[in-house]
């Protein structure tokens, strides 16, 4: 049990700090390096900034000064992410406080109910890790499919790929942890009959009753009726 519950932590944990990395990264979406076999250059953006770069290793970012140019799905992706980010942090302190490897939370039960809670809450980061990146890509697909659309057109990104990773992570480990709560029902703890010590007194006259009296009878002469 307590096993399971470290694996489900661990998974957890990666899941994560690849949604960290995923929204820091800046390669939510790169210009295809084939097509720019000329120039040998390629631009690449995220959800923070766009990067340009060369092969000589030369590269320059511009951050998205305002939130108010940016475009809808942007901020969308953003909003997903940041709470991807804070759901797995308080998943994460919930996780350890009901793991049975602590100290803190009270009885095995009370644990496995904030263990499933915190099942709960990485199960929500992850699907929020999940819309994000695919709201992301399928938007870059339908631009890059689109005969009509005539603008720079981008490939998907390693951050979406790390994202994707994260958030199946997230899921698998907050699931773990929604069925420590079942297993633990399903072992009812065993109760022990408590037998106090007994006391002197009553060792010494269980062990005067159990030994026999040996004394020989007292015969009284006649006179002592008289």
């Amino acid at each position: 049990m307590l096993g399971i519950q470290i694996i489900a932590f661990i998974f957890c944990f990666c899941g994560l700090v690849a949604a960290i990395a995923a929204t820091a990264s800046n390669e939510w979406k790169v210009t295809s390096r084939a097509s720019s076999v000329i120039t040998a250059t390629w631009v690449f953006q995220g959800l923070w900034m766009n990067c340009a770069g060369n092969a000589l290793g030369a590269f320059h970012c511009r951050p998205h000064l305002t939130i108010f140019k940016v475009e809808g799905y942007i901020q969308a992706c953003r909003g997903l992410m940041i709470s991807a980010v804070c759901l797995g942090f308080f998943g994460s302190v919930f996780g350890l406080i009901g793991m049975k490897c602590t100290k803190v939370g009270g009885s095995d039960q009370t644990k496995a109910k904030i263990a499933c809670l915190a099942g709960l809450i990485f199960i929500l980061s992850g699907l929020c890790s999940m819309t994000g990146c695919s709201l992301y890509a399928n938007r870059i697909t339908s631009e890059f499919f689109d005969p009509s659309y005539i603008a720079q057109k981008y490939e998907l990104g390693a951050a979406l790929f790390i994202g994707w990773a994260g958030a199946s992570l997230c899921i698998i480990g907050g699931s773990i942890f929604c069925f420590s709560i079942a297993e633990n029902s399903k072992s009812p703890r065993r109760g022990y009959a408590y037998n106090g010590a007994a006391s002197v007194m009553s060792s010494r006259t269980k062990v005067h009753s159990s030994v026999p009296d040996k004394t020989p009878p007292k015969h009284f002469d006649k006179n002592a009726y008289v």
